[in-house]
């Protein structure tokens, strides 16, 4: 395969056209899953938040929201196929379903990937591995890819989750496979410019990270097999740690200070990596590996010096990222998703009534100052992560889209 090398200068940090409290991508605009959102309810009545508006029309599935420009993005399933769907951010009204991404269905029905807005475009990719970019302001196709067909990826038991990295003029993502795991392509045009042939593993349901390591800027992906950077400029394989998963591999990995951070669910646990580069290149040590933190896919928090999420048998951690150690554990509102915002981390339960919590983000224990039963609750998990974006709180529940008002008045 012909492989385009890209300079470093054409590549910078993960940066999106929206402004800083709007939230364009799958875990935020540094995929950190950290608002930059203030002024924040500390305490919520014994009701909630006031609900500022309620929609329908989502469609069926598990995809989270992605909030730039004024619009509110996601997807869902028809019986026709999946589709992209926007609302107003105001007033949720729908303003636009795009054409039909893929067909529907698939193990636990509808797509899984939060879309991705960047500039004038949108990025979507469907369960079974139909890759769209649309114009933002209609949902109108301007050129679509095939995981499968066009870069020879196959998808694994519960199909394709991924949400799509931009990352200067690349939009990439992982269709797994002999051909190179990670595709990155020119987002304007669709057009390849490599494919990481040396890094093969099989697609699993994580997302990519961006990351300057020893002055080398790169993407982190974790799969079933391995963690690994690949090299943003041509997708040379820099570094490789193996770390087996088990039965599904979803959490999104962490980086900071030159440690990678993994968990995984199903008794497998988390691993932390010391990244280190020498004259002949990159090297991997691992600092440690244990079961504090066995996250299933509700996703994990590097906040300060600790790591917040669910882990499987232990229920709400705290974590001390620098050593694994334990910190505090608390059963809470159950296992669920995570988000951050103002000093505080949204809890949801993803079963039965589907409770969202506000605690307070500290080491110190697990304080809670919230709850309330989401309403118009399905019948399914409610798995799609909570969005805190411009003084809103949104929950997306199947075909419903809930939003909240959490400013302080």
């Amino acid at each position: 395969m012909k492989r385009t090398i890209l300079t470093l200068a054409a590549l910078t940090t993960v940066t999106f056209a929206a402004v800083a409290a709007d939230w364009p991508t799958w875990r935020g605009p540094k995929r950190d899953d950290i608002s930059t959102e203030k002024n924040l309810l500390t305490e919520w009545p014994a009701g909630g938040p006031a609900l500022a508006w309620k929609t329908t029309g989502c469609g069926s599935g598990y995809s989270s929201v992605s909030v730039a420009n004024g619009r509110v993005f996601t997807m869902g399933d028809t019986p026709e196929g999946s589709t992209v769907r926007a609302f107003d951010e105001k007033s949720g009204k729908p303003l636009w379903v795009s054409p039909i991404v893929g067909k529907p269905g698939g193990n636990y029905e509808g797509p899984r990937c939060t879309p991705t807005m960047d500039g004038d475009s949108v990025y979507a990719l469907g369960q079974f591995g139909d890759f769209v970019c649309l114009e933002a302001a209609t949902g109108k196709e301007r050129w679509r890819k095939n995981l499968g067909t066009d870069f020879g990826g196959k998808y694994s038991g519960w199909n394709y989750t991924e949400s799509p990295l931009v990352d200067g003029n690349l939009v990439l993502f992982t269709p797994g496979g002999k051909k190179g795991a990670i595709v990155a392509l020119d987002k304007k045009t669709g057009s390849l410019l490599w494919q990481s042939t040396e890094f093969t593993d099989g697609a699993q349901y994580s997302s990519l990270v961006p990351a300057d390591i020893n002055g080398v800027h790169q993407y982190i992906q974790l799969t079933a097999e391995s963690v690994a950077g690949v090299d943003a400029a041509s997708g040379k394989l820099l570094w490789r740690a193996e770390r087996k998963g088990a039965t599904a591999v979803i959490t999104t990995p962490i980086y900071a200070n030159n440690q990678v951070y993994v968990t995984s669910g199903y008794g497998v646990g988390c691993n932390a990596f010391k990244i280190t580069k020498d004259a002949s290149g990159f090297k991997t040590e691992e600092l440690y590996a244990n079961k504090n933190m066995a996250n299933h896919h509700g996703g994990v928090i590097l906040l300060g010096d600790y790591v917040y999420g669910f882990s499987d048998g232990k229920g709400w951690v705290c974590q001390e990222f620098k050593s694994g150690d334990l910190k505090w554990n608390e059963k809470g509102v159950g296992k669920g998703a995570i988000g951050y915002a103002d000093g505080h981390f949204y809890c949801r339960a993803e079963s039965g009534k589907g409770v969202m919590a506000l605690i307070e983000a500290t080491p110190d224990g697990y304080k809670e100052t919230g709850r309330f039963e989401q309403p118009d609750r399905s019948t399914k998990n409610s798995w799609p992560h909570p969005v805190i974006a411009n003084g809103k709180l949104y929950l997306r529940d199947q075909d419903v889209l809930l939003c909240y008002d959490v400013r302080k008045k």
